[in-house]
Parts: structure tokens; sequence; C-alpha cells
């Protein structure tokens, strides 16, 4: 599979599959977040304006402020999918697996990312490491299909970009980022309004459990280093729950002296779900391929077993290797 841009072949292809009559199921990981959820609806909006049947299918929910926005509660939640579609369109997921949706494989698969690392798990592969995030892929393939910017494709394209590049704080913005937005911003988007809705949507249960999360905070030797930790039993003490998380692992690093943050949120038992954040160049998506995970150079996430002592030393350890990379310094 070969890294491309906006005028990959591979786009072609999948647009000449979408030109048959053909019902499709879109999917993308487990825990969707913004650029999941939006890569698939704007996907869904434009398959329906070419008459297309276009059904959602994600193992988990959508985060709760989300659910503002068009056709985000019509996504079907479900660990195995059965319908009569003739192909899947997989968007933002590394492996077909991490759907956490059975059944998928029996389709034709089109896979859609910008995640390095992605396994070419499809009939078809599209992967542009270049691309912001795969809303920018979505929003290329819509122009290529013919398809309109309707209000509800522009506001999913958005929100997709929005969110994957940390409120475009991310090093993987590029003049195609903004190029794109001020598109969306033309068909109708009211970027205000979606970035509350995103941000500004939180219950007291989250404002709680933020307070609780990060009061408990720690910071490496060097301080350039943040590592949080959330447990079942913190998230019912603040009446919050694991998916008010959303967007904490962000707020270390608008200390200037913090460099990279470390999100380590109990599953069961001692699996953790270990998410990472860093500024600049610092490539933290490389610590994550360590443990079969993955994402981007500044935001990845991982799966691992242990004790959360020893886990945390070890995961400290990497992402100061990672620093030590980027300033030169490893020896």
């Amino acid at each position: 599979m070969t890294d491309t841009t906006s005028n990959a072949p591979e786009m072609h292809r999948i647009a000449e599959a979408i030109a048959t009559p053909r019902p499709f199921v879109l999917s993308s990981h487990s825990r969707p977040a913004g650029d999941s959820i939006g890569s698939q609806l704007a996907m869904a909006y434009a398959l329906r304006a070419l008459g297309k049947e276009a059904t959602v299918i994600n193992s988990d929910a959508a985060p709760g402020p989300l659910m503002a926005f068009p056709g985000v509660p019509d996504i079907q939640i479900a660990d195995r999918v059965n319908g009569d579609f003739d192909a899947a369109i997989i968007m933002e997921c590394g492996d077909l697996a991490r759907t956490g949706v059975a059944g998928l494989a029996q389709y034709f698969v089109i896979n859609i990312d910008h995640h390095p690392g992605n396994s070419g798990y499809g009939q078809i592969n599209w992967f542009d490491s270049t691309a912001a995030a795969c809303g920018e892929m979505v929003y290329e393939l819509v122009r290529t299909l013919g398809v309109s910017l309707s209000s509800e494709i522009a506001t999913h394209i958005y929100l997709a970009i929005l969110t994957d590049t940390g409120s475009f704080h991310y090093s993987s913005i590029s003049p195609r980022t903004f190029d794109i937005c001020r598109e969306c911003l033309e068909a109708g988007v009211d970027p205000v309004l979606v970035a509350r809705n995103v941000y500004d949507s939180n219950n007291m249960g989250r404002l709680k459990l933020f307070g609780a999360v990060l009061s408990a905070m720690q910071l490496d030797p060097t301080g350039r280093i943040a590592i949080v930790y959330l447990d079942h039993e913190m998230a019912r003490a603040a009446g919050g729950t694991y998916e008010d998380t959303e967007g904490l692992i962000n707020l270390p690093l608008t200390v200037k002296e913090i460099r990279a943050v470390i999100f380590f949120k109990q599953a069961e038992g001692e699996e953790y779900r270990v998410s990472k954040r860093s500024k600049g160049d610092i490539d933290i998506g490389a610590v994550a391929k360590e443990f079969g995970g993955g994402g981007h150079k500044n935001a990845a996430g991982c799966t691992v077993h242990g004790g959360i002592d020893a886990l945390q030393k070890m995961f400290v350890e990497k992402m100061e290797r990672a620093i030590e990379l980027q300033e030169g310094t490893a020896p």
C-alpha cells in the first residue's frame, strides 16, 4: 500500500466502486471520536445524495457532545453486522479488528485512512499520511464524486478536521486544511456553534472528573511529561463516566513546560488504555506502535496489561526518549 496524495488512483477506484448500485455499511474504530464520526457521516450523506443506501454501524456510541450533530443519534451500535450490504467503507481505522464490529470482512472492504501503520486490509486501500484528518480525504472523495457540499456534509468534514487537529494545534495541518475549512464555512458551517457543541457541552460530573484526575496528575523528574490516571472508582466518586474524559488529555499540554502527556485509563483489572499527546515534532505514534496501537505523531494510543507503577515507569522512559530524539540529545 502506497502513501498517496488526494490525486491517488485508489481514490478514483473508490469512486468507481461507489458508482456501482449497491448498499453500503460504514464503520470506524471503537471508541469513536470527532474524525471517525465526522468522516463516516460526511461519507454517508454523500452516498445518500447519490441515491445510495448507507448505514453507519459502530461498536461504541459517539461521545455525548457529538450527539448534537446531524445523523449522530441514528448511528447503529452493534458488535456484529449481518445486513444485506455489498460493500463496507471503513474510515480512520488501522486494522479491521479495531472496529470492534464482527462480520465486516464478508463484504467488499474499502479502507480509507491517514494513520501510519495501516495494515492494508481492504480490497481497496487509500492511505494518505499528509491528510490532517480522515475528513480531508472524505472531502476529496466527495468532490470527485461530484456531490455538492451540503450543510450536513460540510459540518461533518469540519468537525472531523477541528477535532483531529486538536483544534488546529497539531503539526499535520497544511494549507489544504484551511482551504477545505473555508469551503465548509462557505457551505454554511457555523464554526463557533461547532466549537461550542464540541468543547462547551460539559456536565457537572465531567467537570468534577476533570478536577479529580488533574489534581492527581504527576510529572516526570524533568517536568516535561505529565502522567494522568483514571480508574472506575475515581470516575464513580466524581459522578462522571469514562466518556466524560474526552479532551481531558489535552489540558496539561497548555502548560508551557509540558511537552507530552500520558493518560492511563483502567479498562478491567490490569488492562489499561494508554492515550498519549505531544507538542511539535515529538513522535509518540512510534511509541504506540510498539504495543500494537496507532495514531498520529502528536496523538496516539494503545492497550497494555500490567502493574500500573511499572507501566507508568516504562512509558515515561519511552516518552523521554522520544523527546530526546526530537531535541537531538539522544545517545
